[in-house]
């Protein structure tokens, strides 16, 4: 077993409430309960020694004579259930891990981690070595083995395992087992959390683990099979579907951000962070992936709890004059609390510390935000429940929503941290103007289009007020782009969603201007840096690896670009990148290492939609209902000249028709 098995090297299964990473080796090493933002209870991708694992491995036949077990690991086709292969010189065997999911969308305390063993071939050996450490390491519990199950009990939790392989106690915390199979011979094992005062659930009879497979199985391949994605990659793109799935709170519909805390972005340096929130940006973005495929239920769900928060906030800001309306990030039930502390006693994955638990940038002021919700709220209307996919919006939603555009009409001239959530003080973000913009932009339209009251002309003023500026005071005449921030010459890969805002046109000379820069100064080998921490300090030491969010989103200005070759070449090209599953961290590393939180959400759904515009580019189809889809009809490759489309001469845009 190593100590710390590349970032990488994980599958990830999950119930849509929590989820879990099992390393290639059988070893689960990242596992929090009962929801993703819970302490966890298998923490070694943290600190191998004090994090804990589950571990079920085969052992090598001969470890006198060096020999050596092989290992492969897939996920069974178009499903979120991981099958782990081990072969050796005396025989194969097999392992499938999965988490029933979660049909009824009510919060539970009851999770299950189901593991069954086949061999296929020959003789083999597997070791069992199951050692939870609860809440962080930091609560102690009690273990109790009485037969084929295991019992564990700390402050507030209880856990059970549950195998026909042999258990036997290790020491006061751990239990181990082992037992030999020959071909055909099937065994098993359940990791169960539940409440405190829980009581075992009882033992499987026989082929109920079968059953609760296949049901599995049948849950995910029917999902899939709603797709409405009939492109060139749907491995790929399905594989992507179902990841954001897996991160996705069912009974709130909020997605997390990534699965997993602490994670570095530079294997020894200090970005490490917890992911496991939802933020606003990255769930209305994925929205439009959502919808792209054909999720409306899951897009509907998410507008939901957006539409929550900002009535949430609007009736706070009655009693707390000048508020913010909408904080960047929540936990997946909504609650803005997020204190960030650190495990002082963890190491950190391969000595990568501090290990942090919560965010600090909750609290950031980043104006960008306001841009992406009425994004996603406008996006959908006509499609289902919720503010923004409803036929009309509610009256209390649309006073939130106006309310905010008030609020944001008096401050969006301002510094902030901006999308990148930088430690370095505020500063004038080209990227949080061009999305107040947006703001803008879609709150216009929302208010034609229903007949609401608003203060139109106040919304008018700020949204051409912000184009001028941005054209004016984000240009940079050196670089001939926009650029980072005002009076700068930083370039920021951010920038790369202003086709998409509607803002520029993909065609405009201003804005191939700018992506020609980006080209130059941020993409090395078809992967693109966000921007350059040496050239504009954000506050942290160290560098970083290219980020696979703002490759996909160049993927997507280049085909909008009509760049279609150099588009399909650079998307090609960053699907090699994945892991053997299919599944993205944040970033790349220089050696093309996976860095950062695992998987990550935002990644999944830049790819989707990358993936939904080059199709399109490449069947030469127009936008259907002007949104989100490319302008270029006609393309000539990696020129950057096209043929515009009778939606871009007409003056409508990818997010939606431009206002005014």
């Amino acid at each position: 077993m190593k100590r710390y098995p590349l970032i990488a090297d994980h599958g990830l299964v999950g119930d849509l409430q929590t989820c879990a990473l099992i390393s290639d080796e059988g070893v689960v090493d990242w596992f929090a309960a009962p929801r993703f933002d819970s302490p966890g209870i298998f923490s070694a991708l943290l600190d191998h020694d004090r994090g804990g694992y589950f571990r079920l491995s085969l052992e090598a036949p001969d470890r006198e004579t060096g020999a050596e077990v092989t290992t492969k690991q897939l996920y069974y086709p178009d499903t979120a259930l991981l099958v782990t292969r081990f072969m050796s010189a005396d025989g194969v065997g097999e392992l499938i891990d999965w988490m029933p999911p979660d049909r009824t969308g009510r919060a539970t305390d009851r999770h299950a981690i189901l593991r069954v063993l086949r061999c296929t071939r020959g003789t083999v050996t597997f070791t069992l070595e199951c050692r939870p450490r609860f809440g962080f390491g930091s609560n102690p519990h009690e273990t109790h083995v009485d037969g084929r199950t295991a019992g564990f009990r700390a402050p507030g939790v209880s856990a059970f395992l549950q195998s026909n392989i042999p258990l036997e106690q290790d020491g006061p915390y751990d239990v181990h087992g082992r037992l030999t199979l020959h071909e055909g011979d099937v065994a098993g094992a359940s990791f169960t959390v539940e409440g405190p005062e829980a009581k075992p659930p009882p033992l499987p009879r026989t082929g109920e683990a079968e059953t609760a497979l296949w049901d599995a199985v049948d849950f995910w391949q029917r999902w899939v099979r709603t797709a409405h994605y009939r492109g060139r990659w749907p491995d790929m793109v399905h594989r992507a579907a179902i990841t954001l799935k897996l991160l996705t709170y069912l009974p709130t519909g909020a997605p997390i951000a990534a699965a997993t805390l602490g994670l570095p972005e530079l294997v020894g340096g200090e970005r490490n962070w917890d992911y496991r929130y939802t933020w606003i940006r990255d769930g209305s973005l994925a929205v439009r992936a959502l919808l792209d495929l054909g999720f409306v239920d899951e897009a509907a769900a998410f507008t939901g709890w957006l539409t929550d928060r900002v009535t949430d906030r609007a009736s706070e800001r009655s009693s707390v004059t000048g508020a913010r309306p909408l904080q960047i990030m929540y936990r997946v039930d909504g609650d803005p609390w997020l204190p960030e502390e650190i495990l002082t006693d963890f190491e950190g994955y391969r000595g990568s510390a501090p290990v942090r638990v919560g965010n600090a940038a909750a609290d950031q002021l980043q104006l960008d935000i306001y841009g992406e919700a009425l994004y996603a709220l406008a996006q959908g209307r006509g499609r289902g429940p919720g503010l923004g996919l409803d036929t009309q919006p509610t009256h209390e939603g649309w006073q939130a929503v106006s309310a905010m555009l008030d609020w944001l009409a008096k401050s969006w001239d301002g510094p902030d941290e901006g999308i990148w959530e930088t430690r370095g003080g505020r500063q004038d973000f080209t990227f949080s103007r061009v999305m107040s913009w947006v703001a803008f932009d879609r709150g216009l339209r929302l208010a034609e289009e229903f007949g609401r009251p608003a203060a139109l002309d106040t919304w008018r003023a700020a949204r051409d007020e912000i184009y001028a500026q941005v054209m004016h005071r984000g240009w940079s005449e050196r670089r001939r782009a926009l650029v980072q921030s005002y009076g700068g010459d930083v370039l920021d890969a951010a920038l790369l969603l202003v086709p998409r805002s509607g803002l520029l046109s993909p065609t405009d000379p201003a804005w191939l201007s700018t992506l020609d820069a980006i080209e130059r100064h941020l993409v090395h080998d078809s992967l693109v840096h966000r921007y350059d921490p040496g050239a504009s300090p954000d506050g942290l030491r160290g560098a970083e690896g290219t980020f696979s969010l703002c490759t996909f989103l160049y993927v997507d200005a280049l085909a909008r670009a009509g760049r279609v070759r150099q588009a399909r070449f650079t998307f090609e090209k960053m699907l090699t990148y994945a892991n053997h599953v299919g599944l993205f961290a944040e970033e790349i590393g220089p050696s093309g290492e996976q860095l950062g939180n695992f998987p990550q959400a935002f990644t999944h759904l830049s790819l989707i939609m990358a993936a939904s515009t080059l199709d399109d580019v490449l069947d030469g189809l127009h936008g259907v209902d002007g949104l989100d889809r490319p302008g270029a009809s006609g393309t000539s490759g990696a020129s950057g000249t096209s043929r515009a489309s009778g939606a871009h001469a007409a003056g409508t845009t990818s997010w939606g028709p431009r206002a005014g």
